[in-house]
Protein backbone atom coordinates (compact mmCIF):
# COMPACT_ATOMS: atom_id res chain seq x y z
CA UNK A 1 0.00 0.00 0.00
CA UNK A 2 1.29 3.45 -1.21
CA UNK A 3 1.31 6.21 1.61
CA UNK A 4 -1.45 8.01 0.30
CA UNK A 5 -3.88 5.30 0.06
CA UNK A 6 -2.55 4.59 3.80
CA UNK A 7 -3.48 8.21 4.87
CA UNK A 8 -6.66 7.50 2.97
CA UNK A 9 -7.54 4.09 4.66
CA UNK A 10 -6.44 6.12 8.11
CA UNK A 11 -3.54 4.62 8.85
CA UNK A 12 0.21 6.25 8.94
CA UNK A 13 3.84 4.84 7.56
CA UNK A 14 5.36 4.32 10.32
CA UNK A 15 8.73 6.40 9.76
CA UNK A 16 5.76 8.76 9.51
CA UNK A 17 4.52 7.85 12.95
CA UNK A 18 8.75 8.12 14.22
CA UNK A 19 8.74 11.74 12.79
CA UNK A 20 5.18 13.26 14.08
CA UNK A 21 6.19 11.65 18.10
CA UNK A 22 9.81 13.26 17.72
CA UNK A 23 8.36 16.36 16.63
CA UNK A 24 6.40 16.32 19.50
CA UNK A 25 8.63 15.01 22.07
CA UNK A 26 9.73 18.48 23.34
CA UNK A 27 7.95 20.89 26.03
CA UNK A 28 7.65 23.48 24.04
CA UNK A 29 6.35 22.06 20.94
CA UNK A 30 4.05 20.01 22.89
CA UNK A 31 2.47 23.55 24.70
CA UNK A 32 2.55 24.91 20.94
CA UNK A 33 -0.08 21.78 19.83
CA UNK A 34 -1.91 21.97 22.90
CA UNK A 35 -2.33 25.80 22.52
CA UNK A 36 -3.21 25.13 18.32
CA UNK A 37 -6.18 22.68 19.41
CA UNK A 38 -8.35 25.96 20.71
CA UNK A 39 -7.21 27.24 16.94
CA UNK A 40 -4.83 29.08 14.86
CA UNK A 41 -2.37 31.81 16.06
CA UNK A 42 0.35 33.74 15.21
CA UNK A 43 3.81 33.50 15.97
CA UNK A 44 3.18 36.69 17.92
CA UNK A 45 0.76 35.51 19.71
CA UNK A 46 2.62 32.19 20.58
CA UNK A 47 5.52 34.38 21.29
CA UNK A 48 3.73 36.76 23.97
CA UNK A 49 2.25 33.50 25.43
CA UNK A 50 5.00 31.35 25.90
CA UNK A 51 7.28 34.25 26.76
CA UNK A 52 9.90 32.92 24.50
CA UNK A 53 12.02 34.89 21.40
CA UNK A 54 10.44 34.84 17.74
CA UNK A 55 13.15 33.21 16.18
CA UNK A 56 12.67 30.04 18.82
CA UNK A 57 9.36 29.89 18.35
CA UNK A 58 9.53 29.77 14.15
CA UNK A 59 11.74 27.18 14.80
CA UNK A 60 9.75 24.61 16.82
CA UNK A 61 6.86 25.78 14.38
CA UNK A 62 8.97 25.18 11.73
CA UNK A 63 9.54 21.65 12.91
CA UNK A 64 6.16 20.99 13.81
CA UNK A 65 5.06 21.84 10.18
CA UNK A 66 8.07 19.65 8.84
CA UNK A 67 6.70 16.76 10.77
CA UNK A 68 3.29 17.44 9.02
CA UNK A 69 1.64 17.94 12.67
CA UNK A 70 0.95 21.92 12.14
CA UNK A 71 -0.08 24.06 8.84
CA UNK A 72 1.03 27.40 7.83
CA UNK A 73 -0.41 30.04 5.85
CA UNK A 74 -0.31 33.15 5.26
CA UNK A 75 -1.92 36.50 6.15
CA UNK A 76 -1.04 39.74 4.06
CA UNK A 77 2.44 40.19 6.42
CA UNK A 78 1.53 37.30 9.08
CA UNK A 79 2.10 33.87 9.20
CA UNK A 80 -0.92 31.68 11.22
CA UNK A 81 -0.47 28.61 12.12
CA UNK A 82 -3.18 25.91 12.97
CA UNK A 83 -3.28 22.02 13.65
CA UNK A 84 -2.85 19.60 10.56
CA UNK A 85 -5.51 17.16 9.71
CA UNK A 86 -3.63 15.08 8.04
CA UNK A 87 -2.15 14.04 11.23
CA UNK A 88 -5.21 14.23 13.70
CA UNK A 89 -5.97 10.64 13.83
CA UNK A 90 -2.33 10.56 15.69
CA UNK A 91 -1.94 13.34 17.25
CA UNK A 92 -5.57 13.91 18.88
CA UNK A 93 -5.84 10.54 21.54
CA UNK A 94 -2.22 12.47 22.55
CA UNK A 95 -3.71 16.21 22.78
CA UNK A 96 -7.00 15.19 24.02
CA UNK A 97 -5.85 13.24 26.76
CA UNK A 98 -3.31 15.70 28.21
CA UNK A 99 -4.12 17.33 31.54
CA UNK A 100 -5.13 21.41 30.92
CA UNK A 101 -5.54 22.11 34.84
CA UNK A 102 -1.96 22.01 36.10
CA UNK A 103 0.82 24.37 34.95
CA UNK A 104 2.44 24.44 32.25
CA UNK A 105 -0.73 23.89 30.07
CA UNK A 106 -3.14 25.87 32.92
CA UNK A 107 -0.69 28.99 32.51
CA UNK A 108 -0.71 28.79 29.14
CA UNK A 109 -4.50 28.93 28.71
CA UNK A 110 -4.60 31.51 30.60
CA UNK A 111 -2.26 34.18 28.91
CA UNK A 112 -3.85 32.56 25.47
CA UNK A 113 -7.37 33.71 27.14
CA UNK A 114 -5.58 36.93 27.43
CA UNK A 115 -4.32 37.50 23.89
CA UNK A 116 -7.72 36.64 22.84
CA UNK A 117 -9.16 39.74 24.52
CA UNK A 118 -6.82 42.17 23.61
CA UNK A 119 -7.54 41.08 19.76
CA UNK A 120 -11.21 41.04 20.14
CA UNK A 121 -10.44 44.78 21.63
CA UNK A 122 -8.45 45.93 18.95
CA UNK A 123 -11.20 44.24 16.33
CA UNK A 124 -13.85 46.14 18.09
CA UNK A 125 -12.10 49.21 17.95
CA UNK A 126 -11.72 48.39 14.21
CA UNK A 127 -15.14 47.47 13.84
CA UNK A 128 -16.49 50.70 15.41
CA UNK A 129 -15.36 52.95 12.74
CA UNK A 130 -17.63 50.86 10.44
CA UNK A 131 -20.37 50.40 12.20
CA UNK A 132 -22.48 53.89 11.16
CA UNK A 133 -21.97 53.32 7.51
CA UNK A 134 -22.86 49.48 8.06
CA UNK A 135 -25.95 50.49 10.21
CA UNK A 136 -27.24 52.66 7.10
CA UNK A 137 -26.92 49.35 4.70
CA UNK A 138 -29.12 47.11 7.29
CA UNK A 139 -31.62 49.79 7.52
CA UNK A 140 -32.16 49.54 3.90
CA UNK A 141 -32.96 46.32 3.25
CA UNK A 142 -35.06 43.53 5.99
CA UNK A 143 -33.70 42.54 8.91
CA UNK A 144 -30.88 40.30 9.09
CA UNK A 145 -32.51 37.84 11.01
CA UNK A 146 -34.72 37.35 8.12
CA UNK A 147 -31.84 36.76 5.66
CA UNK A 148 -30.06 34.22 7.96
CA UNK A 149 -33.43 32.17 8.13
CA UNK A 150 -33.73 32.62 4.54
CA UNK A 151 -30.18 31.14 3.79
CA UNK A 152 -30.97 28.06 6.40
CA UNK A 153 -34.36 27.52 5.05
CA UNK A 154 -32.60 27.54 1.25
CA UNK A 155 -30.10 24.81 2.62
CA UNK A 156 -32.64 23.07 4.42
CA UNK A 157 -31.86 20.04 6.75
CA UNK A 158 -28.99 18.25 3.68
CA UNK A 159 -25.87 17.94 5.61
CA UNK A 160 -23.50 21.39 5.11
CA UNK A 161 -20.02 19.15 4.56
CA UNK A 162 -16.90 21.36 3.93
CA UNK A 163 -18.46 24.80 3.52
CA UNK A 164 -16.35 28.11 2.55
CA UNK A 165 -17.50 31.85 2.94
CA UNK A 166 -15.92 33.60 0.25
CA UNK A 167 -15.44 37.40 1.13
CA UNK A 168 -16.60 36.37 4.70
CA UNK A 169 -15.78 39.89 6.41
CA UNK A 170 -16.71 39.58 9.85
CA UNK A 171 -17.49 36.33 9.45
CA UNK A 172 -21.27 36.67 9.66
CA UNK A 173 -22.54 33.68 7.40
CA UNK A 174 -19.79 31.24 8.91
CA UNK A 175 -21.13 31.99 12.75
CA UNK A 176 -24.48 30.66 11.24
CA UNK A 177 -23.60 27.62 9.09
CA UNK A 178 -20.15 26.67 10.57
CA UNK A 179 -21.49 24.48 13.09
CA UNK A 180 -23.19 22.73 10.95
CA UNK A 181 -20.17 21.78 8.89
CA UNK A 182 -17.81 19.10 9.30
CA UNK A 183 -15.38 21.59 8.04
CA UNK A 184 -15.36 25.74 7.73
CA UNK A 185 -13.39 27.76 6.02
CA UNK A 186 -13.82 31.73 5.26
CA UNK A 187 -11.79 33.93 2.80
CA UNK A 188 -11.14 37.54 2.83
CA UNK A 189 -8.80 40.00 1.08
CA UNK A 190 -8.54 42.64 4.24
CA UNK A 191 -6.45 41.11 7.11
CA UNK A 192 -8.23 43.58 9.65
CA UNK A 193 -11.33 42.21 8.51
CA UNK A 194 -10.14 38.91 8.76
CA UNK A 195 -9.23 40.07 12.61
CA UNK A 196 -13.28 40.41 13.31
CA UNK A 197 -14.20 37.71 11.83
CA UNK A 198 -11.78 35.77 14.20
CA UNK A 199 -12.44 38.04 17.40
CA UNK A 200 -16.39 37.25 16.45
CA UNK A 201 -16.42 33.53 16.16
CA UNK A 202 -13.86 33.09 19.13
CA UNK A 203 -16.54 34.82 20.91
CA UNK A 204 -19.54 31.88 19.53
CA UNK A 205 -16.70 29.31 20.56
CA UNK A 206 -16.05 28.64 16.84
CA UNK A 207 -12.29 28.50 16.81
CA UNK A 208 -11.33 26.07 14.87
CA UNK A 209 -12.81 27.88 11.62
CA UNK A 210 -9.74 28.42 8.92
CA UNK A 211 -9.61 31.91 8.19
CA UNK A 212 -7.45 32.72 5.20
CA UNK A 213 -6.47 35.89 3.11
CA UNK A 214 -6.83 35.58 -0.18
CA UNK A 215 -8.65 36.91 -3.93
CA UNK A 216 -11.77 35.95 -4.52
CA UNK A 217 -11.47 35.88 -8.17
CA UNK A 218 -8.87 33.48 -7.85
CA UNK A 219 -9.52 31.31 -4.48
CA UNK A 220 -6.05 29.68 -3.07
CA UNK A 221 -7.95 26.38 -2.86
CA UNK A 222 -7.99 23.16 -5.03
CA UNK A 223 -10.81 22.49 -7.46
CA UNK A 224 -13.72 21.26 -5.90
CA UNK A 225 -13.04 20.99 -2.89
CA UNK A 226 -16.06 22.08 -0.83
CA UNK A 227 -19.21 20.79 -0.54
CA UNK A 228 -20.96 24.21 0.05
CA UNK A 229 -19.76 27.66 -1.12
CA UNK A 230 -21.24 30.91 0.25
CA UNK A 231 -20.78 34.28 -1.66
CA UNK A 232 -23.01 36.91 0.87
CA UNK A 233 -23.14 40.35 0.14
CA UNK A 234 -20.22 40.76 -1.65
CA UNK A 235 -20.86 40.36 -5.52
CA UNK A 236 -21.66 44.41 -5.69
CA UNK A 237 -18.45 45.58 -4.34
CA UNK A 238 -16.48 43.83 -7.49
CA UNK A 239 -16.14 45.04 -10.52
CA UNK A 240 -15.88 41.72 -12.41
CA UNK A 241 -18.90 39.30 -10.50
CA UNK A 242 -18.76 37.31 -12.92
CA UNK A 243 -15.36 35.91 -12.88
CA UNK A 244 -15.38 35.70 -8.97
CA UNK A 245 -18.46 33.05 -9.46
CA UNK A 246 -16.24 31.50 -11.99
CA UNK A 247 -13.68 31.05 -9.49
CA UNK A 248 -16.30 30.03 -6.59
CA UNK A 249 -17.53 27.76 -8.97
CA UNK A 250 -14.48 25.89 -9.56
CA UNK A 251 -14.68 24.93 -6.21
CA UNK A 252 -17.43 23.17 -5.60
CA UNK A 253 -17.08 19.65 -5.06
CA UNK A 254 -19.35 17.12 -7.26
CA UNK A 255 -22.93 17.12 -5.93
CA UNK A 256 -22.26 20.35 -4.33
CA UNK A 257 -24.07 24.09 -3.86
CA UNK A 258 -23.45 27.36 -4.66
CA UNK A 259 -25.15 29.65 -2.59
CA UNK A 260 -25.14 33.57 -3.79
CA UNK A 261 -27.25 36.58 -1.60
CA UNK A 262 -26.92 39.76 -3.04
CA UNK A 263 -29.24 42.87 -3.70
CA UNK A 264 -32.01 43.24 -6.30
CA UNK A 265 -31.61 45.85 -9.40
CA UNK A 266 -32.06 49.12 -7.50
CA UNK A 267 -31.24 52.70 -8.34
CA UNK A 268 -29.87 53.93 -4.69
CA UNK A 269 -26.97 55.62 -6.52
CA UNK A 270 -26.00 57.08 -3.36
CA UNK A 271 -24.02 53.77 -2.60
CA UNK A 272 -21.22 53.94 -4.63
CA UNK A 273 -19.67 56.93 -2.85
CA UNK A 274 -20.88 56.45 0.63
CA UNK A 275 -20.24 52.26 0.86
CA UNK A 276 -18.30 51.72 -2.37
CA UNK A 277 -20.68 49.58 -4.01
CA UNK A 278 -19.29 48.72 -7.36
CA UNK A 279 -23.06 47.24 -8.83
CA UNK A 280 -26.50 48.67 -7.76
CA UNK A 281 -27.86 45.12 -7.69
CA UNK A 282 -28.39 42.11 -9.93
CA UNK A 283 -31.14 40.76 -11.94
CA UNK A 284 -32.24 37.21 -11.35
CA UNK A 285 -31.24 36.39 -14.95
CA UNK A 286 -28.11 37.70 -14.95
CA UNK A 287 -26.59 35.91 -11.49
CA UNK A 288 -28.41 32.69 -13.28
CA UNK A 289 -26.52 33.77 -16.65
CA UNK A 290 -23.31 33.75 -14.78
CA UNK A 291 -23.68 30.55 -12.53
CA UNK A 292 -24.55 28.46 -15.87
CA UNK A 293 -21.55 29.89 -17.71
CA UNK A 294 -19.57 28.67 -15.00
CA UNK A 295 -20.91 25.35 -15.54
CA UNK A 296 -23.61 25.61 -12.13
CA UNK A 297 -27.65 25.21 -12.66
CA UNK A 298 -29.65 27.32 -10.86
CA UNK A 299 -32.40 25.36 -8.75
CA UNK A 300 -33.70 28.00 -6.39
CA UNK A 301 -34.47 31.51 -6.50
CA UNK A 302 -35.93 34.07 -3.35
CA UNK A 303 -36.65 37.68 -2.63
CA UNK A 304 -36.80 38.89 0.39
CA UNK A 305 -38.67 42.07 -0.87
CA UNK A 306 -38.81 45.11 2.17
CA UNK A 307 -42.18 46.07 3.54
CA UNK A 308 -41.12 49.73 3.15
CA UNK A 309 -40.91 51.60 -0.02
CA UNK A 310 -37.78 52.53 -1.12
CA UNK A 311 -35.63 49.90 0.86
CA UNK A 312 -33.69 47.01 -1.17
CA UNK A 313 -34.59 43.69 -1.80
CA UNK A 314 -32.07 40.75 -1.17
CA UNK A 315 -32.20 38.03 -3.27
CA UNK A 316 -30.95 34.57 -2.84
CA UNK A 317 -29.87 32.06 -5.62
CA UNK A 318 -29.12 28.49 -4.99
CA UNK A 319 -26.96 26.34 -7.78
CA UNK A 320 -25.37 22.81 -7.97
CA UNK A 321 -23.49 20.94 -11.09
CA UNK A 322 -25.57 20.95 -14.14
CA UNK A 323 -25.27 16.74 -13.81
CA UNK A 324 -26.77 16.95 -9.94
CA UNK A 325 -29.32 20.14 -9.85
CA UNK A 326 -32.20 17.46 -8.88
CA UNK A 327 -29.84 15.93 -6.05
CA UNK A 328 -32.36 17.21 -2.85
CA UNK A 329 -31.84 20.57 -2.58
CA UNK A 330 -33.03 22.62 0.10
CA UNK A 331 -37.02 21.24 1.02
CA UNK A 332 -37.48 20.55 -2.40
CA UNK A 333 -35.74 18.67 -5.23
CA UNK A 334 -37.35 20.35 -7.93
CA UNK A 335 -35.00 22.14 -10.83
CA UNK A 336 -36.46 25.79 -9.94
CA UNK A 337 -38.82 27.37 -7.42
CA UNK A 338 -39.39 30.94 -7.25
CA UNK A 339 -40.46 32.20 -3.85
CA UNK A 340 -40.88 36.26 -2.81
CA UNK A 341 -41.03 36.93 1.31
Amino acid sequence: MSIAESRTAGSIPFLDALGVLRAAAEETRLRILALLTDGELSVSDLTDILGQSQPRISRHLKLLVEAGLVERHREGAWAFFRLSEARAGLADPLLSGLDRSTPPLSEDRARLDAVRTQRAETAQTFFARLAPKWDELRSLHVPEATVEAAVLDALGERPLGSLIDLGTGTGKMLGLLAPRAARATGLDSSHAMLSVARANLERQGLSRVDLRQGDIHAPPFARASFDLVVVHQVLHYLDDPARALRGAARLVAPGGRLLVVDFAPHDLEFLRTSQAHRRLGFSADQVSHWLAEAGLATVAISDLVPREAGQLTVTLWLAQEAGHQQTGLGRDAEPLQRAVA
